[in-house]
């Protein structure tokens, strides 16, 4: 792939008017051009559409219909209508079509009507980001609707303006997080606007999965029970990308039963979707063999790819997995703009959560306002905020689900305009398999969105919170669903609360300590040692592997080095340095059965669903070199070790069995930790997971199942739904690993099969044509899936 530097100039730092945007089609034939190998695996053309609007509904205020039209909006689409409707009619519904498909004004419409009609009613609406609850200030500020007074109220908003909002706005925006930590605890000063609470909008639900869903569902019961003790029963509308039955997911995610609208009325432009595989890195001769079947970099490649529509003159949004890795994209970039036109690197920024709220409103203005042309971002911009005037999206590496895949694709094109989406496949099982299986991606329909709200350690810690906001009832525990009896009677024996003729009481003091985010405690903040200046912040759950002593940091395109990680403070130490290494932390990992939920017995083979302890400890980090991958050294590190209680599903197979197979003795080690790798990689094709949530182990015999065993679980505590949907799609999951590593073009094994970047061994040992043949003897004796 050709950098930047090497393309005619684009516009400059000055901000002139710069090229006509290109086509998207024409767009991907010079970025293909320029590769000396075509990358692109697959290109999927997806038509425009045109809409469909219908009249405004009867009860439509006047002058909400005037201010609708000064904006643009001269009629609703007949999705919008429709939910709109059911909205109105006290009836709870959920909002899953496209990206792009006007799902605000969906809510809008209704909570602005209850608003305008009822001048004693509230609105609470609630976002996954502060983004995009900002976002849509802004959308409900410009409308100018006398007595609306919408604001935003979360970790943000300085201390004087809050109790104003408590007392006079009537269009409150914010997140579950506040209103876990700050809303509901302190409801007493809510009461008024909780008694005439009207519409409970709950934006980008599909994003409430795995066990921060599942906080968010009690969350939500906590405020209707609070609603139902000052008398209001306020009616919800949930937004939602497309998904795999988005009503039972709402009625999951609520505890309501949710009418759901799903047929998209809205106009799309047409979409250009190419698949793209970065190519093998050159060889020489004395070229390791390891080494030889290794891509190029997604993070490069996504990178140049970058730097060339910005210099094309194309507003270019980069969606990148990790802040790490969207520092880092955004730096190659910058560099390479730089070197064709001195300052046009300055139209290219990163953007991910742990930035300065500042920081971050800074950037989204520049981007809205056109002062950048290309942003590479976390996901925290893949939802609803709107960013007018995209014209390409890229995508590095799979987003772990075809919802999320589907939502930043879609962040391109609006107003109807042509887009360019590319998915850029990381050197990875999964990412290796989609590019080359396309209709994996084209030919299926959405994930359901997996939430476990019985899951026991966030139920009793839920249950817990309620307790300390009002004494809980007999009532209340049906409320809560199934299991909250038997927390509720754990609470009790642990002396959380006390049992009284009239309900259970909270005992403490001190309201309990709740991470809605699974993240394990505070977020660790990093500072500049010389200056004591706050460069952003690290979630406790990473910052064992991000800033460790010796990891490199990096910020805003700025590299540091962690001088010291205080657990105790939550504070990571750093300084500025520039090194020619990157880290990568390793870690061990050990795990014991605890009980068995399901099991399957296959002859030779058993599966198994059940309750597992795992044991981990990142016990050193690799310096590799930036340019080449070479590993300069590996450093011990002296951080503690971390316990988690889960779900595992794990599969046994006999010694018999694999001998038989022509696995030798010696070789199932290999065999098996070369299928684990694989399985962990594809099972976000199966589960809305990210192979970062899911951990593994396999062992040639493991103590609790006297066998040859492979353990996949979910890395949260209490389990994610993760682990309990694979084993239900077993066969179909097992059998697209081995699909994916039979497929794959290496000899022994790679990056693109059965090797995993996050491995604690080193990816040692690794036999590839034993992973085959392991998976053969269990496929060959499960039955097939009940699920499918």
């Amino acid at each position: 792939m050709t950098s930047a530097a090497t393309v005619a100039a684009g516009p400059g730092p000055e901000r002139p008017a710069g090229p006509a945007v290109v086509p998207p089609a024409e767009l991907l034939r010079r970025l293909r051009a320029r590769a000396t190998t075509d990358p692109v695996t697959h290109v999927e053309e997806v038509a425009a559409r045109p809409g469909t609007t219908v009249d405004w509904p009867a009860w439509t205020p006047a002058e909400l219909r005037t201010a609708l039209a000064g904006r643009g909006v001269p009629a609703p689409w007949r999705h919008q209508a429709e939910a709109a409707e059911l909205a109105y009619a006290g009836r709870h519904v959920v909002v899953a079509t496209g990206t792009a498909s006007g799902k605000s004004l969906a809510y809008q419409l209704p909570a602005l009507a209850r608003l305008l009609a009822d001048p004693r009613a509230t609105v609470l609406y609630l976002a996954p980001t502060k983004a995009l609850a900002a976002d849509q200030l802004r959308t409900v500020a410009a409308l100018e609707l006398d007595g609306v007074r919408p604001a935003c109220y979360d970790g943000d908003t300085p201390r004087a303006e809050r109790e104003w909002i408590r007392k006079y706005s009537r269009f409150v925006l914010t997140n579950p997080d506040m209103l876990h930590h700050g809303i509901l605890p302190g409801h007493a000063q809510w009461a008024t606007f909780l008694r005439r609470l009207a519409v409970v909008v709950v934006d980008e639900c599909h994003t409430y999965r795995g066990v921060f869903g599942s906080h968010v569902a009690h969350v939500l019961r906590r405020l209707r029970r609070l609603c139902a003790r000052v008398g209001s029963s306020p009616v919800l509308v949930l937004a939602s990308a497309t998904a795999g039955d988005p009503a039972t997911a709402a009625s999951r995610l609520t505890g309501l039963p949710v009418t759901a609208v799903t047929e998209d009325t809205s106009p799309r432009g047409g979409v250009t979707f190419a698949l793209w595989e970065p190519p093998l890195l050159p060889v020489s001769p004395d070229t390791p063999e390891e080494l030889a079947t290794v891509r190029r970099s997604a993070l490069r490649e996504t990178a140049d790819l970058l730097a060339d529509s910005v210099a094309a003159g194309v507003r270019t949004l980069a969606f990148v997995r990790s802040r790490r890795g969207a520092e880092v994209v955004a730096t190659t970039a910058r560099r390479a703009l730089d070197e064709a036109v001195p300052g046009l690197g300055d139209r290219v920024a990163a953007y991910r959560a742990g930035y300065l709220k500042e920081e971050r409103r800074r950037l989204e203005r520049a981007l809205l306002d056109g002062e950048l042309l290309g942003l590479a971002s976390t996901n925290a911009l893949e939802l609803g905020v709107d960013l007018v005037g995209l014209d390409a999206v890229l995508i590095c590496g799979y987003p772990g689900t075809r919802a999320s895949l589907r939502q930043q694709a879609g962040r391109a094109g609006r107003a109807g305009q042509e887009a360019l989406a590319v998915l850029v496949a990381r050197d990875d099982p999964l990412d290796t398999y989609l590019v080359h299986h396309p209709e994996a991606l084209f030919g299926r329909p959405v994930e359901a969105t997996v939430l476990d709200p019985a899951n026991p350690y966030v139920l009793g810690p839920q249950l817990a919170c309620a307790a300390a906001e009002a004494p809980l009832t007999p009532a209340d525990l049906t409320l809560f669903g199934a299991g909250a009896k038997e927390a509720v009677e754990e609470l009790v024996q642990v002396g959380a609360l006390r049992q009284r003729p009239t309900g259970w009481y909270w005992r403490h003091r001190e309201r309990p300590e709740v991470d809605l985010r699974g993240e394990g405690g505070s977020p660790v903040c990093v500072v500049e040692s010389a200056t004591g200046r706050l460069l952003g912040t690290v979630d406790a759950g990473s910052s064992h592997f991000l800033v460790h002593p010796g990891a490199v940091y990096l910020h805003q395109g700025v590299s540091y080095v962690v001088d010291e990680l205080d657990l105790d403070d939550s504070c990571a130490l750093v300084h500025a340095e520039e090194p020619d290494w990157s880290t990568h932390a390793r870690d061990v990992t050990s795990l014991s059965v605890v009980s068995v939920r399901a099991y399957a017995d296959a002859g030779p083979v058993g599966m198994f669903l059940g309750e597992v302890d795992v044991t981990s400890q990142v016990v050193s980090y690799q310096r590799r070199r930036i340019a080449s991958g070479e590993v300069l050294d590996t450093r011990p590190l002296d951080l503690p070790a971390r316990e988690l209680r889960t779900v595992a599903v794990w599969f046994t197979l006999s010694p018999e069995s694999l001998a038989a197979a022509g696995v030798q003795t010696a070789d199932i080690p290999g065999a098996l930790h070369a299928a684990e790798h694989a399985a962990i990689g594809l099972l976000p094709l199966v589960a809305t997971c990210d192979r970062w949530d899911i951990g593994g182990l396999s062992t040639a015999v493991h103590p609790d199942t006297e066998a040859p065993t492979v353990f996949v679980y979910d890395g949260h505590p209490g389990g994610a739904g993760f682990a309990e949907r694979a084993y239900g799609v077993a066969s179909a999951w097992l059998r697209a690993t081995r699909e994916a590593i039979v497929g794959c073009g290496c000899e022994t094994g790679c990056p693109s099969c059965v090797q995993s970047p996050k491995c604690g061994n080193g990816n040692n040992p690794l036999n590839k044509a034993d992973a085959v043949k392991v998976l053969d003897v269990v496929l060959a004796n499960l039955p097939p899936d009940e699920q499918e």
